[in-house]
């Protein structure tokens, strides 16, 4: 849920990045840090046990625009990836204005994309949420590489509400930004009709 700062006259949004374990939802994080002017972010901090590691950021786009006086600021978040990091993950999940779900394209990696999707919807439904009504996104990541599932069975199987979804590469950048400009602009049309 949006948090308005009156003070600093601006909106925070948060975006969680979801998906199975070593998928590109840290590289994609990494890259858009990288490549966002240090004066429009903030510090991005990684939150790291002996176990698991979740980072996070905000941003503040100077493009997108204002809402009735008031600056947007984003907040970026990667869950570990792991499933029996369940808790985090619904931990991380609270207050959530937009998901991208990353997936991993490896053919291995196909029925890990399944339960981590899964794992989502059953994590948003615990909460109140349902992720047909939140801006929500998918990414087929790591197209690059030789052993990739077709696009096509990718979309059969994760997208058959036919989202927007977006091929990258999050180690080259490819598609990591098509994916973060798709789902900011969700949350804005949801804010500007005064939903969230």
């Amino acid at each position: 849920m949006a948090f308005i700062n009156y003070a600093s006259r601006e909106i925070n949004c948060k975006i969680v990045y979801y998906g199975p374990g070593l998928c590109g939802k840290t590289t994609n994080l990494q890259t858009i840090y990288q490549r966002t002017s240090p004066d429009a972010r903030g510090k991005m901090i990684s939150l790291a046990t002996e176990t698991e590691r979740t980072l996070f950021f905000d941003f503040l786009p100077l493009a997108l625009g204002d809402i009735r006086g008031f600056k947007t600021r984003f907040h970026l978040y990667t869950v570990p990836g792991q499933v029996f990091y369940d808790a985090s993950r619904k931990l991380i999940l609270k207050g959530v204005d937009g998901v991208v779900f990353v997936a991993d394209s490896q053919e291995e990696r196909l029925d890990a994309n399944i339960e981590s999707m899964e794992n989502l919807k059953d994590n948003l439904e615990e909460q109140g949420y349902q992720l047909e009504k939140l801006p929500f996104v998918i990414q087929y990541n790591k197209r690059d590489l030789p052993n990739q599932t077709p696009l096509e069975e990718l979309k059969d199987l994760l997208n058959p509400d036919n989202v927007p979804d977006f091929e990258a590469c999050a180690l080259t950048g490819e598609g990591v930004f098509e994916t973060l400009k798709a789902v900011a602009k969700q949350i804005l049309v949801e804010l500007k009709k005064g939903r969230r």
